[in-house]
């Protein structure tokens, strides 16, 4: 399934797969809305794969967006195959 971002009443919609295939495009799009942006959420809820590449891409801009003192929620907890990879990866406790 190709990925799909929509933008909904402030929350960047990801509805798809992030894998190996797609997260550097991914990456790039989140890196210049951190760059323009004071806060971002994005919402992993229909997430339907994921890989530990996209999870270390979605650190990776977690990580870039606070140390620049930028808000940055993902939310998806309950989407157990998002919540499972990143149990994975130890790094659930960025999950809301």
């Amino acid at each position: 399934m190709a990925l799909q971002i929509k933008y909904n009443l402030g929350v960047f919609e990801i509805n798809g797969s992030i894998n190996s295939q797609n997260t550097k495009s991914f990456r790039k799009h989140f890196e210049t809305l951190i760059d323009q942006s004071k806060s971002i959420t994005i919402s992993l809820y229909k997430i339907k794969e994921m890989d530990n590449v996209a999870v270390n891409a979605i650190a990776y801009l977690y990580k870039k967006a606070t140390e620049s003192n930028k808000i940055f929620y993902i939310i998806g907890k309950q989407n157990q195959k998002v919540n499972s990879v990143f149990s994975g990866e130890n790094l659930n406790y960025i999950l809301k």
